[in-house]
């Protein structure tokens, strides 16, 4: 594929999959809701991104990340089989476009989950990708979630509640905010998300077009 190719948007069709691109600050809990949303729309597929840092307890590869060393994520990076890719706290994070579209053109419903830099590099190749802004209820709660992880230390703590409120800014640049305060109420108002979005008029025109097209002409 050339890179004209690659930057050239698709024209969405009937049994195209949805892109739904889901960001956050670390700690608003973007991880945990993402987790329980793919285990009540088993439908939703999570798209695997590519990254450099190291596994975390628990985390697989192929099914959480990708894990490739610093070289092999750079020459991905300089062939341009990334749709985004960025460098968060040290770290770089990547999305392969071939199979992002690939998916989608088979029909399969991806959620993505990456930040705002990401989501905004998709946005260019993807326009039609729905964007979800995930946000905590405050900056004290999302600090003491944060501390609860035990995960941290002080440095990257402060770092990272420093980077929060440059993230926060960006929620506008979404199609949809979800105040994460409750996580039962948070989690609901995602599925309302992606079962609105499935519903939505252009989108059920195309892909019930026949069945319309039959209605409407009987006497």
């Amino acid at each position: 594929m050339s890179q004209a190719e690659a930057t050239e948007p698709h024209a969405e069709r009937a049994d195209q999959g949805l892109l739904f691109v889901v960001s956050a600050p670390s700690g608003a809990g973007k991880t945990s809701l993402v987790r329980a949303l793919l285990e009540v729309e088993s439908s939703l597929q999570l798209s695997v991104s590519y990254t450099t840092r190291a596994p975390r307890e628990g985390e697989e590869n192929g099914v959480h990340y990708h894990f490739v060393d610093a070289p092999t994520f750079e020459r991905m990076a300089q062939a341009g089989e990334f749709v985004e890719y960025a460098r968060v706290f040290g770290n770089a994070y990547g999305t392969a476009a071939a199979t992002l579209r690939e998916r989608l053109d088979a029909g399969a419903d991806l959620l993505l989950e990456i930040d705002w830099q990401g989501a905004r590099q998709v946005r260019k190749r993807f326009p039609e990708a729905v964007g979800i802004f995930v946000a905590p209820p405050s900056l004290a709660a999302l600090e003491t979630r944060l501390r609860g992880r035990g995960k941290d230390s002080e440095d990257v703590i402060a770092a990272r509640m420093a980077q929060a409120r440059d993230e926060l800014s960006h929620h506008g640049e979404y199609d949809y905010l979800v105040v994460n305060d409750d996580f039962a109420e948070a989690l609901g108002d995602l599925r309302a998300i992606v079962v609105a979005e499935r519903l939505r008029g252009p989108r059920q025109a195309r892909r019930h077009a026949s069945a319309l097209a039959a209605m409407l002409a009987e006497d």
